[in-house]
């Protein structure tokens, strides 16, 4: 999903115009009441979603006097934007959505430890084996599907089934955007790049393109297609406000490690060339600790707490039952996906 650039901050403006992050804008503000005194300044390079992302840096620097400014955008835009970068980037930090965005900055060699209070309070099914990085949130990929077009006896027992004829122009997919691109890159870990693009070739025929995961699931619930491969909390999202575009969808758990149970990691790793580390390294203990990760359960996010060992909201799906399959997220190529998505001409 595509942001406007913007930046939060609570630093004079002077500081704000020697950061000379191109694209933003930036406001002042103190610091909260009974916060730490500091004159310190982190910036974070953010492709969560920027309301989540705002509560754990308002959060963050309300403990700590800690300030943070961050500049928003979409998975792919970030990791591609810091390579470009190098070390010469401004960024202190860098959050996604999605694992890959992450692989693909580590394999750049631009990450440094995200520190050891980080690395202890994430088990190491949810970050890499390598080390370079944690995960702060984590989200499951289900089919979203009409009540009134689908019974339970004839949902698709395994993502892999949505090659089948019998699917073509039933179900649909945002394949253009990065939360998609990560359930494909699973696939190819799990089933080997042979089976990806012969599954990805059978897609270009079954299924409909839409733009973003809440469009595809707006479609389910209009009856345009059967059913949508999607992330669960765009469904807890809308049923917690109106339900007006999920009031006809359920959600199917394929579970059984198929690679339509994978489970995405939202990562956070701290540059190897920022000027301050430690503060970076301080962010990421903050939000996979206890505080910041119960902003995920009680929250409006809706993705699940990977840290500290913290429940998810009692609204979803345990983590321990979904059944995921085991995937190293250092493992996710993101460009081996885009080409062989644009090979099969979804891309």
């Amino acid at each position: 999903m595509n942001r406007s650039l913007r930046l939060l901050t609570a630093v004079a403006a002077t500081a704000a115009a020697a950061l000379a992050l191109a694209g933003c804008s930036g406001s002042a503000a103190p610091a909260a009441s009974g916060s730490a005194a500091s004159d310190e300044t982190i910036t974070v390079y953010n492709a969560q979603h920027e309301s989540l992302t705002k509560e754990w840096i308002d959060a963050f620097t309300k403990a700590t006097g800690i300030t943070v400014q961050v500049r928003n955008g979409d998975d792919t835009e970030m990791s591609q934007q810091l390579i470009q970068e190098g070390d010469r980037s401004p960024a202190d930090v860098f959050l996604t959505e999605n694992s890959p965005a992450m692989t693909a900055v580590e394999k750049a060699g631009l990450f440094a430890s995200p520190g050891d209070e980080a690395l202890k309070n994430v088990p190491s099914a949810y970050r890499p084996s390598s080390g370079k990085w944690v995960g702060i949130a984590a989200r499951s990929t289900v089919f979203a599907y009409n009540t009134a077009k689908l019974t339970e006896e004839q949902l698709p027992k395994s993502l892999m089934d949505l090659a089948d004829p019998s699917w073509k122009g039933r179900w649909a997919a945002s394949p253009s955007g990065a939360d998609f691109q990560a359930i494909v890159s699973a696939l190819v870990q799990l089933k080997g790049a042979d089976a990806a693009e012969k599954w990805l070739t059978a897609m270009k025929t079954n299924s409909v393109a839409y733009k973003g995961n809440s469009t595809a699931m707006k479609a389910v619930n209009a009856g345009e297609v059967d059913g949508a491969v999607i992330y669960h909390y765009y469904w807890f999202g809308d049923q917690a406000q109106t339900g007006e575009n999920s009031k006809n969808v359920a959600l199917h758990y394929f579970k059984n490690q198929d690679p339509g149970a994978f489970v995405s990691i939202s990562g956070g790793g701290v540059l190897a060339s920022s000027k301050h580390q430690a503060a970076a390294q301080k962010f990421l203990a903050f939000v996979t600790g206890a505080e910041g990760q119960k902003i995920l359960q009680t929250g409006t996010s809706f993705e699940y707490p990977v840290g500290s060992g913290v429940s998810a909201n009692p609204k979803l799906v345990p983590l321990k039952d979904l059944q995921a399959p085991t995937i190293d997220p250092a493992t996710l190529n993101s460009q081996q996906v885009t080409d062989l998505m644009t090979k099969a001409g979804l891309l």
